[in-house]
């Protein structure tokens, strides 16, 4: 006889994890497989991770420091805010977590977008809260009408900025004017996972606000540009009333000693941060222009991947991309079945990709 998991829990899926390289290759008997799926930052991470390792090695039999002191401070001083105002997870994932945790009640509701990070209406659902979906406007949050949603309900909203999946922004006076419109007892949390590979200009220095907006969190991570994503490091920055209540759900334990060690290392190194940013540029400007040349409409993307528009479903091309050694991701698990989402990856990466996709789509 199973034993019956809570109600919430039957009603939702695991998020779906895509192939390891070595099953692709064993399935479709490719020897080069080009992985541009997961928005994995395809430079690595800095040299100055890889030259620590030894130093991690030698105290690997103790806990790590459940308060991340050292990287704290670190992150404090790059940031210009308190070590107080800091709160570190196993991954940004697991501060939306801990947020939900800490601030949703039964009936409660959160405000998101409707094709947006999944993992937001996941964790709200999962502490009884009732997550309200609103649907993009061309690709980007509807931020008038997520104020519209609001109700005495109301305990938080998301704001994905850059999206995941689209890659767009909001830009920064109409951000400035939704977190002015929000009422101070909602959580306003703005996740910028992407935040580093933004270009323009038209984009909100959401951490200056802090002070002025007690309501305001940021979340931040490593896991992106800085190249770490395996050792599961991310933060937000809030208020620090928010961050002692944080700090009483999450676990003792939370971030290891590696990823710690690590995050400082990479944190060190702004020149490589900048470097991947120049590149990532680059590379989606090239797939910019040769996905206009070849006539596939795409949204406009400020991160390091780009959601692009089909005339057919996103299953059967991520399908046929695979059978030529190149991993998508396909908009039908993302919630836009016409799309694939593609990370921006080295320049040979990205010519392939561009040189498959039109075959595709133009040999019929």
């Amino acid at each position: 006889m199973l034993i019956k998991t809570r109600d919430r829990v039957e009603e939702i899926a695991p998020y779906v994890l895509g192939k390891s390289i070595e099953d692709i290759q064993q399935e479709y008997g490719l020897r080069v497989i080009r992985k541009m799926s997961e928005n994995e930052n395809v430079y690595g991470c800095s040299p100055r991770v890889k030259e620590m390792l030894p130093r991690f090695l030698e105290a690997i039999h103790h806990y790590p420091d459940g308060l991340a002191i050292e990287l704290s401070t670190n992150v404090s001083e790059h940031l210009g805010v308190r070590v107080e105002n800091l709160v570190f997870g196993n991954g940004s994932d697991e501060v939306i977590r801990l947020l939900t945790r800490a601030y949703i009640s039964s009936g409660d509701e959160a405000i998101m977008a409707e094709v947006t990070f999944p993992r937001y209406k996941t964790n709200v659902f999962l502490e009884e809260g009732i997550p309200i979906s609103v649907p993009l406007l061309n690709g980007a949050h509807h931020l008038e009408r997520m104020l519209e949603h609001i109700t005495d309900r109301t305990k938080m909203i998301f704001v994905c900025n850059p999206n995941n999946p689209t890659g767009t922004i909001v830009g920064k006076d109409e951000l400035l004017r939704f977190i002015q419109q929000v009422p101070s007892h909602i959580l306003v949390i703005i996740d910028e996972a992407y935040f580093e590979y933004v270009t323009t200009e038209n984009y909100l220095d959401t951490i200056s606000l802090l002070n002025e907006f007690p309501n305001l969190v940021v979340l931040r991570t490593f896991s992106k540009i800085y190249g770490l994503a395996s050792l599961r490091i991310g933060y937000g920055v809030m208020n620090e009333e928010i961050s002692i209540q944080l700090q009483k759900v999450k676990d003792v334990f939370n971030v290891n000693r590696l990823a710690q060690l690590a995050a400082i290392e990479a944190l060190k190194d702004q020149l490589f941060i900048q470097q991947c940013a120049k590149k990532n540029k680059a590379g989606r400007e090239y797939l910019e222009k040769a996905l206009k040349e070849i006539g596939v409409p795409y949204f406009l993307s400020q991160s390091n991947f780009m959601m692009i528009k089909l005339p057919e479903t996103g299953d059967r091309i991520s399908h046929e991309l695979l059978r030529r050694g190149i991993v998508v991701r396909s908009g039908t698990l993302l919630g836009f079945d016409s799309t694939i989402r593609v990370t921006v990856g080295t320049d040979i990466d990205n010519r392939h990709f561009v040189e498959e996709l039109n075959h595709i789509l133009h040999s019929k």
